[in-house]
């Protein structure tokens, strides 16, 4: 518990020292990225990749063409081989 108050007062102190100039500077870099379009494609890749791998259904994989306009898909574990 000491710990705690002491780290909590540490913090106080030096956050106090850096001042509303300061964080007024960290808080604009941060809305910055975070509102960046290279950011957000970089997030939306991400959450894409981290679906298509702790995704349930299984993955299709392209079959012969039936003709120029139509392609069969098929799960993968039934591919005939």
């Amino acid at each position: 518990m000491l710990r705690l108050i002491i780290g909590v007062a540490a913090g106080y102190v030096l956050g106090s020292k850096a001042g509303r100039a300061r964080y007024e500077q960290i808080s604009s870099a941060t809305r910055a990225l975070s509102e960046s379009p290279v950011t957000r494609k970089l997030v939306l890749v991400g959450r894409q990749k981290l679906s298509d791998k702790l995704s349930t259904k299984p993955r299709l994989e392209p079959m012969e063409p039936l003709d120029e306009r139509t392609t069969i898909l098929v799960p993968q574990d039934q591919l005939r081989r």
